[in-house]
């Protein structure tokens, strides 16, 4: 049996795990990763970098290659990768699953403004703070950088490319993250406004808890949903059950 795992995330590198302790007879697993990341933690089994062509593309790589199952287990904001791989799989007939971890939840104390998108993020900040923790990655902070009224510290894990806010501070660091250490850089840099996309997961959550306790406002973009029709696994381990479902042919 050979899995196919679109990676980059946590749960993708822990089904890796998973499978490889498995030490399924004659199991093949292949992780692919987009490349976006300099130095991206690797996991066990063999590893595929760069793209496929689109959906074509990969449609033609997993009847090439013989994948007989694959998991969606990117960012959950890689939209453009999940729809190829539902139309890919679709075109191989290749069964696919979606690996997602579950998104946050508001609790009792938080000041959310959720958002479809980083643009109606940008239009919103200026009626809510000036000094802003920018947490959305390296990509897309064009959408920021016309406000020149606002101070920026973004945190990504690789420097990001133009255009970018001009009032800016630029923090290199990856997750996760402790509740002291969150409450501390808003502290130092007197950050009165958070902004994140909800990627979900514990590694960064710890910024949304300080933020509560310092009552101040969070703009949460919200997740693009997952293709119609895919079936969803909230964690590796159900992710590692559907594969072998799928191994003896129950659907």
């Amino acid at each position: 049996m050979h899995v196919l795992i679109l990676g980059g995330t946590t749960e993708a590198r822990r089904l890796a795990e998973l499978l490889a302790a498995d030490a399924v007879p004659g199991l093949r697993v292949t992780t692919s990763l987009a490349g976006r990341v300099a130095a991206p933690r690797l996991p066990p089994g063999a590893v595929r970098v760069g793209g496929f062509g689109g959906a074509e593309g990969l449609a033609v790589w997993l009847v090439e290659q013989k994948v007989d199952a694959l998991v969606d287990a990117t960012h959950p904001f890689a939209g453009t990768i999940s729809r190829n791989a539902a139309k890919a799989a679709a075109d191989a007939r290749v069964p696919l699953l979606a690996l997602r971890r579950p998104g946050w939840v508001p609790v009792p104390g938080d000041v959310w403004h959720e958002t479809g998108s980083l643009a109606e993020a940008a239009a919103l900040l200026p009626s809510l703070g000036r000094r802003v923790f920018l947490t959305t990655g390296r990509l897309g902070l064009a959408a920021f950088a016309a406000l020149d009224d606002l101070w920026f510290l973004v945190r990504s894990v690789d420097a990001p490319g133009a255009p970018v806010p001009s009032r800016m501070q630029l923090l290199l660091d990856r997750g996760p993250f402790t509740l002291d250490g969150e409450r501390e850089l808003l502290r130092r840099h007197r950050i009165d406004v958070v902004v994140t996309k909800d990627s979900g997961g514990a590694a960064t959550a710890p910024k949304l808890a300080a933020a509560r306790a310092a009552g101040l406002p969070v703009v949460v973009v919200r997740r693009p949903p997952v293709p119609a029709g895919v079936q969803v696994a909230a964690a590796p381990e159900q992710a590692l059950q559907w594969l072998r479902n799928a191994e003896r042919g129950v659907g």
